[in-house]
C-alpha cells in the first residue's frame, strides 16, 4: 500500500529484485519543478503498487503481472537541499558520512539530489517500475547512477529461512523486528522530530560492497567460520546453540581462546556492542559481470534505515574499520545517504510538507 504514516520498501519483507537510482535535478530545474516531480512519482508509484498502468505512455513490461510486493520509496540527499533553496530545512542528520578506511568510492556512482528504491518480486514488475519513474523525471532531472539487485525467491526453501549472501553466509539474523518495543524508535524519526516534515521518516545509507570472492572463497569453511563469527551451514554463532541463540561472547575452547574471536563481524556489529546502535539492513545482492581476469563484480547492495545515521550506521562502521576481520574480503565502492520522508496520506505526494511547508 503507497499511503500511510510510513513510505513502504522499509519493513517490507526482502523482495527478490531491486534497483537502486539516483538523479541529480537538471540545471535551472529548483523547487517548483522538484515538487511536480514528486507529485508525478507519486501518483505513478501509487497506481504501479496496485497493479495498474502508469498514468501515461505505460510500456505494457508488466501488462500481465499482478503487483507482485512492488514498492517503490523516495528519498533526498544532502546537495537537495542547496539546489532547491531548502538548506534551512536539511536535517543535521544528514551531515556527509566520515571517511572509512574501506572506503574506495566511486564519485559518480555516490550520492545525489534524489534516490529511489524499486523492489518487487518480479524482475519484469520491477524494471517496469524503474522505467516509469525514469521517463516520469523528464526535464527536471537526470539519471545520476544506478544499480541492479536481487535476492532468493520466495518459495525457493521449502520453510522460510534467512537469506544468505554471495558469500554462502547467512545474512539478517539479528536484524530489529517490528514486533519489539523500540523498533519505532530506532528506525523511524518520531511525530516530534525535528525537522517536522522528517517525522515518520527514516535515513538510508546506501553502500555498494564489493565482495572479493576469489580471496574469500580461498579459505576453509573453518576460517569462513572465524571471519564472520557464525556457522556457514545455519548460521548458528559459533558458541553453539540455533541461528537465534544469543551469542556468548565469552565462551572458549579447550584451547584458551575464544570460540567467536575478538575480531569477528558478528561480535563487532551487535548493538550491545555498539551502545545500542541499531539499523534495519535489508540489502540486493548484485553481481555485474566478469572483468577480462575473470574476477566476479559482484558483492550486497548494502542498505540499511536507522532514525538517526549518527547513532545507528557511523558508530558501526567506525568500529568495524578498527578491526573486522571481513574487511580483507570486501571493497566499499560507492555510498549515499538520504532523508527518506514520512509516507503520504491520501491526496498528498512524498515530500509535500518539505515542499510546500
Amino acid at each position: 500500500m503507497f499511503h500511510g504514516k510510513h513510505q513502504p520498501g522499509i519493513t517490507t519483507a526482502l523482495q527478490a529484485r531491486g534497483h537502486l537510482v539516483a538523479f541529480d535535478l537538471t540545471a535551472g530545474a529548483g523547487r517548483k519543478e522538484a515538487a511536480a516531480l514528486l507529485r508525478r512519482w507519486s501518483t505513478t508509484a501509487q497506481r504501479l503498487m496496485a497493479g495498474e498502468a502508469s498514468a501515461s505512455d505505460d510500456t505494457d513490461v508488466a501488462r500481465d503481472a499482478g503487483p507482485s510486493s512492488l514498492t517503490v520509496t523516495f528519498g533526498f540527499g544532502h546537495s537537495f537541499f542547496t539546489r532547491t533553496g531548502l538548506a534551512k530545512q536539511r536535517p543535521i542528520a544528514l551531515d556527509p558520512l566520515p571517511n572509512f578506511s574501506s572506503d574506495h568510492l566511486d564519485k559518480a556512482r555516490s550520492n545525489g539530489d534524489l534516490w529511489v528504491q524499486i523492489g518487487a518480486n518480479d524482475s519484469l514488475v520491477a524494471f517496469h517500475a524503474l522505467r516509469a519513474i525514469q521517463q516520469d523525471a523528464g526535464r527536471a532531472a537526470r539519471v545520476r547512477w544506478q544499480m541492479n539487485g536481487f535476492n532468493r525467491s520466495p518459495g525457493a526453501t521449502t520453510r522460510p529461512l534467512t537469506t544468505r549472501n554471495l558469500m554462502g553466509q547467512v545474512d539478517g539474523t539479528r536484524n530489529p523486528k517490528p514486533s519489539e518495543p523500540d523498533f519505532d524508535r530506532r528506525i523511524f524519526v518520531p511525530d516530534a522530530g525535528d525537522p517536522s516534515w522528517m517525522a515518520g521518516g527514516s535515513y538510508a545509507v546506501v553502500r555498494r560492497i564489493r565482495m572479493l570472492l576469489d580471496d574469500w572463497e580461498q579459505l576453509s569453511v573453518k576460517d569462513q567460520e572465524a571471519v564472520i563469527g557464525r556457522r556457514k551451514s545455519d548460521g548458528a554463532a559459533l558458541s553453539g546453540g540455533t541461528e537465534t541463540t544469543a551469542m556468548d561472547l565469552e565462551k572458549t575452547g579447550g584451547d584458551g581462546k575464544l570460540v567467536v574471536p575478538i575480531n569477528a563481524h558478528a561480535r563487532i556489529t551487535r548493538p550491545d556492542e555498539n551502545g545500542g546502535a541499531a539499523m534495519l539492513r535489508r540489502p540486493f545482492s548484485f553481481h555485474d559481470g566478469i572483468d577480462a581476469d575473470g574476477v566476479p563484480d559482484a558483492g550486497l547492495l548494502f542498505v540499511c534505515w536507522q532514525a538517526d545515521p549518527l547513532r545507528g550506521f557511523v558508530p558501526v562502521q567506525r568500529k568495524l574499520d578498527r578491526g573486522d576481520a571481513l574487511s580483507a574480503f570486501i571493497r566499499h565502492e560507492s555510498s549515499g545517504l538520504f532523508a527518506v520522508p514520512g509516507g503520504a496520506a491520501e491526496g498528498e505526494y512524498v515530500g509535500q510538507r518539505l515542499l510546500e511547508g
